[in-house]
């Protein structure tokens, strides 16, 4: 189980203590927790996470062993927020207070006697997301090799198959190119982020904020290769929005290394019209 991998142990409990009876229902809700455990809020956030969807089994035990409630306080309070930025609340499983004392037999902190100990792992670091430095010619580069450019506000995010399922909001969608993308693929633009379960994205550590998007259209899905921050007046933008313009002048001899935008009318917006 990729959440729990490096946990010194080797059999598990089931039922665990969220009520999951079959080891492939555990795979399934414990994916989604991948995430949390890679934006590093807390270094026990895997320690928790695991000692409720993968309790160790030790012979002549028949209770098990939950976590402190002062292990689950600290993850709270330390990972809450994170979650909160992504629109997700503290869940109701996850109450610290059904967790024993600390002078009850339970899972530590850190700090104290290691029962589950684990080994962490550098993350790595999503290709789409990682940090480039480019000049108006890697940008003007980049954007043509792709089949779409948007900038969006996010909807919702979900992880399916160890993929990020990334669904904009209809009416903040600004589109800076489409090429072979269909009157249904605009409808309803759902982006992936492929793998995006076995790396991190710093970028996306708040959805409350814009995000430029580029990809390709593969297999019928919008695949992202890059994936930065939106942010105002940042000298990356300044020049992005530069090397639209250039595109989209047919005079410009930019506009000869991407055609498809040569003429185009200034950055569209998908939703209903602005007045």
């Amino acid at each position: 189980m990729l959440l729990c991998r490096g946990i010194e142990y080797q059999s598990m409990r089931l039922p665990n203590l969220l009520g999951h009876e079959t080891v492939q229902e555990v795979l399934e809700q414990a994916s989604t927790w991948i995430p949390l455990v890679q934006k590093q809020c807390h270094p026990d956030t895997r320690k928790f996470l695991c000692s409720l969807f993968a309790p160790v089994c030790i012979d002549d035990l028949d209770e098990i062993i939950q976590p402190c409630h002062s292990l689950c306080e600290e993850v709270k309070e330390s990972c809450a927020p994170v979650m909160s930025a992504f629109g997700f609340p503290w869940p109701d499983m996850l109450d610290c207070s059904r967790f024993p004392k600390d002078n009850d037999l339970c899972i530590p902190l850190a700090s104290s006697d290691h029962i589950l100990p684990v080994t962490r792992e550098a993350p790595k670091v999503c290709d789409a997301c990682k940090n480039r430095n480019e000049d108006d010619n890697d940008i003007v580069e980049n954007l043509c090799k792709n089949d779409f450019a948007l900038k969006i506000k996010v909807k919702e995010i979900a992880y399916i198959n160890g993929d990020t399922k990334i669904t904009p909001e209809t009416k903040s969608k600004t589109i800076y190119k489409l090429n072979g993308l269909t009157e249904r693929d605009l409808r309803k633009i759902v982006l992936w982020l492929k793998g995006g379960l076995q790396c991190t994205c710093d970028e996306m550590n708040d959805i409350n904020v814009p995000y430029l998007v580029m990809g390709q259209k593969q297999a019928g899905e919008l695949v992202i290769t890059s994936l930065k921050r939106w942010q105002k007046g940042q000298r990356a933008f300044k020049r992005f929005s530069r090397s639209i313009r250039k595109l989209q002048s047919p005079a410009s001899s930019s506009s000869r290394l991407c055609p498809e935008l040569s003429g185009l009318p200034a950055p569209s917006y998908f939703g209903p019209s602005k007045p």
